[in-house]
């Protein structure tokens, strides 16, 4: 028992590695993958070609969304005996839409110390070169491939305001198109397909645009859809005082609070309503009440 206690536990690294181009390797993804004892992969006839590219030799388990729960307990006991032990998928960044997060969450439970190496990854390659803002968005995974559920999916976004990333494959591209012009309307999109790979295509432009074209197009793709763009509405300085005096006495919000819920209804700029709480605050009338 004590000498079982003795022995100290491996560390569980995930590791990304390139979504195309071989050369988006990182210096530590490599030396991570050349020291581990182990490196469990989604398939391991696609990481051999990575590995040989990089020269190197440690050995491979598979680990994919068919035996992972009895590999994961396989490997989980391989750690606990001491060995270190490399997780990467196919490509890009495991466990984003693709299998690991059995293992990863076995791993915790076993206080297993879990490293990530980090990456690629094609939602945040397309992202960047969409030209959309990225400073909040909605990663929705593959759609469902029904196109009674995909349009169900598709109407709980009607009103999302981030950008909205989702993967598809190329024989459901322009059905998706389709069912996303009829329930979001026409809006700007951006396709991005074989990213990082010689045929690499980053493109944009209403939905129509894309339909119009009907390319059967190859490869893997990342579409990126504009939020919804709500005008901002048209009120007074005084009607703007009033749903804040609204906020503060009915909902007994903080003056800060009131103001980012005024701004959020109404797409008003923040500086012009948190001025004009500050003249309620320091104004005559408001003074008895906020002061």
């Amino acid at each position: 028992m004590a000498e079982r206690a003795s022995i100290k536990k491996g560390i569980l690294y995930i590791v990304a590695t390139p979504i195309g181009n071989l050369e988006d390797i990182s210096l530590r993804a490599i030396r991570t993958l050349k020291e581990v004892n182990l490196i469990a992969a989604e398939d391991t006839r696609h990481t051999r070609k990575l590995l040989n590219a990089c020269k190197i030799s440690t050995s491979l388990i598979s680990l994919h969304e068919h035996n992972e729960k009895e590999k994961s307990e396989l490997i989980i006991s391989k750690i606990n005996s001491g060995m270190n032990v490399a997780y990467v998928s196919d490509a890009g960044t495991p466990c984003v839409s693709d299998p690991g997060h059995y293992l990863i969450g076995f791993a915790h439970d076993e206080n297993i110390r879990v490293i990530p190496i980090p990456g690629p990854s094609a939602i945040i390659t397309a992202l960047s070169a969409s030209g959309f803002s990225a400073d909040s968005f909605l990663f929705c995974g593959f759609m469902p491939a029904r196109e009674n559920k995909r349009r169900k999916f598709m109407e709980s976004l009607k009103d999302e305001e981030r950008t909205i990333v989702f993967y598809e494959s190329p024989m459901r591209f322009l059905d998706s198109l389709k069912t996303l012009q009829e329930v979001l309307g026409n809006r700007e999109i951006v396709m991005a397909r074989e990213l990082t790979k010689i045929f690499e295509e980053v493109k944009r432009g209403k939905i129509s645009e894309f339909l119009a074209g009907k390319a059967k197009l190859k490869g893997e793709i990342t579409i990126i859809i504009q939020g919804e763009q709500k005008a901002p509405v048209t009120l007074t300085d005084e009607e703007i005082i009033s749903k804040l005096k609204s906020f503060l006495k009915n909902k007994q919000l903080s003056l800060r609070d009131a103001v980012a819920e005024v701004v959020s209804q109404t797409g008003i700029s923040k500086k012009k309503v948190y001025d004009l709480a500050l003249r309620l605050r320091w104004g005559g009338e408001a003074t008895k009440r906020v002061g």
